[in-house]
């Protein structure tokens, strides 16, 4: 007990730490060079653990991504800006592989205006542009990103068991430039964190934020503890939804769309790839929050289903 209690409070003194020196330090040009293994490994124990006490994730299938050298993880994105199933993939890839290993997540530029996120970006996380994308792939990461972006992290909690890019396939083409493969990174629950209602894509266009901010959304949904928020404004506490997590195997682009692939075939191929498990995921949540009911571990049967029917992706050979 002494030592969890030395160790969560060590986690504070690095957090804060990390915070106040948003207000009073100065920033890396290079956004990759805030990554800081030292800070994850002091941390990581508690920010593991409070993550699983109140979101009880289950990461399965981490032995797909290689354990050295650039991959391309493409994830399905849920939970507004409070993305739990992020920070339970981030928890859970660190917890496999090590701090060692490079890790990054591409996020919205209104991550990095607000200042005191230090401790994300101390895990890797940098503003989303194809720079950043290309510079971390170069440096040997595994490179996490949402091609959904906000139109998909937005949609209603109704429709959480649809992957919905909205059409983006340039994780295709910088997969391709790069000669990365892409693991798909399939979750569900996040949707759950909250009442998720409307995107609001028109009165964004209306307000001009797409413009202005970049935004193309102007979200609403009902949380605790003000009740209806918009842009997850003025605060949600996120609901404690169980969040399910599943690493698919690797596909190796070329190898199974020939040298020449055609981008918008590999994006129906990955993204139905993708809803398949997600359909999985959804028939295995038993009750919304609860997630499933009984013992379902990291070898459930529909664990197994899913590496079995993706070892060789149907139709993709």
């Amino acid at each position: 007990m002494a030592a969890l209690i030395l160790e969560a409070l060590g986690a504070m003194r690095a957090t804060v730490s990390a915070m106040t020196g948003d207000f009073v330090g100065r920033r890396p040009a290079d956004p990759l060079a805030e990554r800081d293994p030292e800070f994850i490994r002091r941390t990581l124990p508690t920010y593991r653990a409070l993550c699983n006490l109140y979101f009880r994730p289950k990461v399965r299938g981490l032995e797909q991504i290689p354990a050295e050298g650039p991959v391309l993880l493409v994830g399905n994105h849920s939970g507004g800006t409070l993305i739990a199933d992020t920070f339970a993939f981030a928890y859970g890839f660190y917890s496999h592989f090590g701090p060692a290993r490079r890790f990054h997540q591409l996020a919205h530029d209104l991550v990095f205006r607000v200042p005191g996120l230090a401790t994300l970006r101390r895990y890797g996380t940098i503003p989303a542009s194809h720079e950043n994308a290309e510079a971390a792939l170069a440096a040997d990461a595994a490179l996490l990103v949402y091609p959904g972006g906000d139109h998909e992290t937005y949609r209603p909690s109704w429709r959480s068991d649809e992957i919905q890019f909205a059409e983006r396939s340039g994780f295709v083409r910088l997969a391709l430039a790069n000669e990365v493969p892409i693991v798909p990174v399939v979750a569900i629950g996040g949707q759950e964190t909250a009442l998720f209602l409307t995107r609001g894509e028109r009165l964004s266009r209306q307000l001009r934020l797409d413009r202005l901010l970049r935004l193309k959304v102007l979200p609403i949904q009902i949380a605790p503890p003000f009740g209806i928020t918009v842009l997850d404004l003025p605060g949600r506490i996120p609901l404690p939804s169980q969040v399910t997590i599943q690493v698919l195997p690797r596909l190796d682009l070329r190898d199974l769309f020939g040298p020449d692939p055609d981008e918008r075939v590999v994006y129906e191929a990955v993204t139905g790839v993708m809803q398949e498990a997600l359909d999985e995921l959804a028939r295995e949540r038993d009750l919304p929050l609860v997630g499933s009911v009984g013992a379902r571990g990291e070898e459930s049967e529909v664990a197994e289903e899913i590496e079995a029917r993706l070892e060789v992706p149907a139709g993709l050979s």
